[in-house]
């Protein structure tokens, strides 16, 4: 067995499946597509889901990947095992409804024992249960001892998930220790201690499991297997753990150079090196597959892990930001498998800088929190912090839980674990409800997903308008159909149309479509899961009934606006790039009818000098009248004419290239007006943020921009009026009434300080002595919140001691404001609860510390009840 590093395994694989006549496809990105039960792809099979059910037709029987792979089930373990990590790439080989067991197990014994060269004395092979034809071919096939065979149940071997294809499996082990395993339970305690490791499972689908739990044989079996790559290579690298195989431990060597601490000399220490080795991995992955920094979905599993990351740089001393060093060791390590991670260096680098600054803003914010916190604890004599508490600052603060409990211990605190799991159970539960059930697919369960792959339409939109078709499949929300009628809302398939399916940002088609019984309107124009144009219609009159013939007439001024708007939506981005940089590229877009709107990756905001320059370089270009060709090309013969390709896009054989004059050329399967000229004119409209380093144009074309410069127009002239002068003068004159205005506001608040000032004595005669404490509570009229915590601050110094609420009418609404002199606060004053109670009395709500509250309301009816409850409240809490 000779020693092999990660890409020469992944190779290696790859190559020994293609001389089997497997196609070889590269992994797909880790955003799964048309799959709503996976947040991410999670597996080798994941992304091949609509061939295994037969709604999608394959391009070739046999294929072979090496997937990228996300899983966080197991986080909490990430570092403190062997073999546990966030992102993983798994090996794969599958056969759709070609070859089966006879086939795969042979090819699997020689990969492994000839083209790997391991030992056959260190194999073991497990097995169903019941399936002894599994068990004879691996007898009769290769030369693996029977006595290293050894059969399982359900759980081990037989893979299923829910309803829908699933199937006995076989899977190959690797014994890292001496002598040999002679039974079952032999093998499941070697297993158990993870001497025996199991690193190839061929899944052998062969049933279709019913909603009754029958499994009903597949008339067509296929074949899934799954390798993982980290797993085999520490096999072939004689290492027990997976962050000392060579791509990886590459990586741990970056972290420990940044942290200034060896790997292996501290066992804990090393389990932050590991995680933050990990995660970085797994963020850069992510990033580079368009995942963006957010608080839901997939955006916050890549959050998390980058502050878990953040959080353990922490631990280990790392001061400021330091996980985009490590970043140019992940893409040195994968760009030989993933060169677009090349590509996209500098970005996620942006990226993981913004989110980490981020980080440190919030933690420290959380920190603050947890200080309120433990005084709460320490003034009520308490030692248990509340679950729900541990859980904000977690949820809302990125705090982990961790550094809770060891801030917490510091002070002789603990955290009630039971409370903060349930509420960790709680918000998994949203997050499971807020997906939805979901199928094999993870689609809705609607009958148009489930049309037969055999079924196809052809697409000849990019020529007719109009078009005569047969109906070759009917459904509603239920159930598949021989008609609609009359009032009926449902779907309709035809062997061909001139309506575009909603893709790549662009919306579908609306029209009609007639037949010699009936009429229905196409409201929108979709693709299912397996691809099929789908018309969504309301049948207006008679009926359409299945294998009739049919005109299908798509409406043509809003297929125009469309055109014009996503033709205009390319020579944003070519300007963008000339303009802002050649790093900008499309990160998502939408073309209705109305507007566009175009995502990229940036990292601030566009000055308006480089707006007005995108917008005039688009607008000469459409003055320019250039042509606007479409040719079909291989995807190399593409890329090699300079096209842009989107990131995530998996394209086909042959590819559409969309030509602007010399301006653009793009990878595109929309519809575009022929000549630019047909645009008119562009308009920019906005620009804004719409996550860290992403920003987002929208933009108005042709009659719309002309209708937005008139509205325009026409505030500018009722604005004017208003101001009682020319359009020329109009800057000169706000500028004037704005001074006015700024001296104006100079002097209310000269007169507003003399009113609190003079109510300063008021206010301090009306103190009351509670228990022994200084109180004083008063209403005021018309101050601002700013105003009447200088004033409440000027009271407590001129008290000494004691404790100071004032509560304040402005504009029909209430401010509130509690501070506290430090020898008040030990007597059991509490600012934050007081002003709690006194802010529910007005409407509103609030807290903060022991020595400073404040709060706002909006019932001041109720002013003079809020001043008289406060003296009743502070006496409860004077001890």
């Amino acid at each position: 067995m000779k020693y092999m590093g990660a890409n020469e395994l992944r190779d290696t694989y790859l190559k020994f499946f293609e001389e089997k006549d497997h196609l070889k496809l590269e992994s797909f990105p880790l955003v799964p597509k048309n799959d709503k039960g996976l947040l991410l792809i999670n597996a080798g099979m994941a992304p091949l889901k609509p061939y295994f059910t037969g709604v999608q037709t394959p391009p070739r029987k046999r294929i072979t990947t090496c997937q990228k792979c996300i899983r966080t089930g197991d986080i909490e373990n990430v570092g403190k095992t062997s073999r546990h990590g966030t992102f993983f790439e798994m090996l794969g080989n599958f056969s759709f409804g070609d070859y089966f067991k006879e086939e795969i197990i042979s090819w699997a014994w020689e990969f492994i024992t000839e083209t790997l060269a391991v030992p056959k004395d260190k194999l073991y092979v497990t097995i169903y249960l019941e399936d002894d034809e599994a068990f004879d071919i691996w007898c009769s096939k290769t030369d693996v001892d029977p006595k290293r065979i050894f059969r399982l149940g359900k759980e081990d071997n037989f893979w299923e998930i829910g309803v829908g294809p699933c199937g006995p499996c076989t899977e190959i082990h690797f014994d890292r220790g001496n002598g040999s395993i002679t039974t079952v339970e032999e093998f499941l305690k070697a297993s158990d201690e993870d001497r025996v490791v199991e690193f190839w499972n061929l899944v052998f689908t062969q049933f279709d499991k019913d909603e009754e739990g029958n499994y009903n044989k597949l008339a067509k079996p296929n074949i899934d297997t799954g390798m993982g790559l980290e797993r085999i290579a520490t096999i072939m690298q004689g290492v027990n753990n997976i962050f000392e195989i060579d791509t990886v431990k590459n990586i741990v060597k970056k972290v420990s150079e940044l942290s200034a601490i060896n790997y292996g000399d501290d066992a804990i220490k090393d389990i932050s090196l590991r995680i933050i080795t990990d995660h970085v991995k797994s963020v850069t992955m992510l990033i580079s597959d368009g995942v963006q920094p957010s608080n839901e979905g997939r955006g916050y599993v890549l959050r998390r892990l980058l502050r878990r990351a953040a959080r353990h740089g922490r631990v280990l001393g790392i001061k400021g930001l330091f996980l985009k060093d490590i970043v140019d060791s992940v893409v040195e390590n994968y760009r030989e498998a993933y060169p677009k991670l090349k590509e996209d260096k500098e970005y996620i680098e942006k990226i993981i800088s913004l989110e980490e600054e981020r980080f440190n803003e919030t933690i420290d914010a959380g920190m603050n929190i947890l200080a309120g916190y433990i005084v709460e604890l320490e003034a009520l004599k308490e030692t248990v912090l509340k679950g729900e508490k541990a859980f904000k600052l977690y949820d809302t603060y990125g705090f982990p839980i961790e550094l809770t409990e060891e801030i917490l211990e510091e002070k002789g605190i603990s955290v009630d674990k039971e409370a903060f799991i349930l509420e960790m159970n709680n918000q998994r539960q949203r997050a499971r409800s807020a997906r939805g059930e979901s199928s094999y697919m993870g689609s809705d369960e609607n009958p148009i997903n489930k049309i037969d792959a055999s079924i196809n339409t052809e697409f000849v939109g990019y020529f007719e308008t109009e078009i005569e078709a047969k109906v070759v499949a009917l459904a509603d929300d239920k159930e598949m159909k021989g008609e609609l009628v009359k009032g009926e809302k449902g779907y309709i398939v035809t062997d061909s149309t001139t309506f575009y399916a909603e893709m790549g940002g662009q919306v579908g088609d609306r029209g009609i479509i007639i037949s010699e019984s009936g009429e229905a309107y196409v409201y929108n124009t979709k693709k299912n899961v397996g691809g099929k144009i789908i018309h969504y219609v309301e049948v207006k009159s008679g009926n359409i009934k299945k294998d009739q013939k049919v005109s299908l007439k798509v409406e043509i001024d809003r297929r125009s606006n469309i055109c014009k708007n996503h033709t205009a939506t390319h020579m944003l981005h070519e300007a963008l790039k000339e303009v802002v940089g050649k790093h900008v590229n499309q990160a998502g877009s939408y073309v209705d009818d109305e507007r566009l709107r175009f995502d990229f990756a940036h990292f601030k905001g566009l000055t308006e000098e480089e707006l007005e320059r995108v917008e005039t370089l688009v607008n000469r270009k459409i003055m320019g009248v250039f042509g606007v060709n479409t040719n079909l090309m291989t995807i190399e013969e593409a890329k090699n004419s300079g096209a842009m390709a989107l990131f995530d896009d998996k394209y086909g054989d042959k590819v559409r290239v969309v030509s602007i004059g010399e301006f653009s050329k793009e990878l595109c399967g929309g519809t575009h007006v022929k000549n630019a000229g047909e645009i008119g004119l562009f308009k920019i409209v906005g620009e804004s943020g719409v996550a860290a380093g992403m920003r987002r144009i929208e933009a108005v074309t042709a009659l719309n921009a002309m209708k937005y410069m008139e509205e325009k127009e026409k505030t500018l002239k009722e604005a004017c009026n208003v101001l009682k002068c020319t359009e020329k003068d109009i800057l000169k004159k706000i500028v004037s009434q704005s001074t006015e205005i700024k001296e104006k506001e100079k002097e209310i608040l000269e007169l507003k300080n003399k009113i609190t000032s003079g109510a300063e004595g008021d206010i301090l005669n009306s103190a009351k002595i509670i228990k022994g404490v200084k109180v004083i509570s008063y209403a005021l009229k018309d101050v601002d919140g700013n105003a009447l915590r200088d004033l409440a601050d000027k009271i407590r110094n001129k008290m000494e001691s004691g404790v100071v609420v004032l509560v304040s009418n402005v504009n029909d609404k209430v401010n509130l404001i509690a501070m506290a002199t430090k020898d008040a606060v030990e007597s059991g004053v509490h600012c934050g609860k007081i002003i709690k109670d006194v802010a529910a009395i007005v409407g509103g709500g609030g807290g903060g510390r022991p020595d400073m509250a404040q709060a706002g309301g909006k019932n001041p009816e109720n002013v003079t009840k809020a001043v008289e409850t406060t003296f009743d409240i502070v006496e409860k809490l004077v001890k």
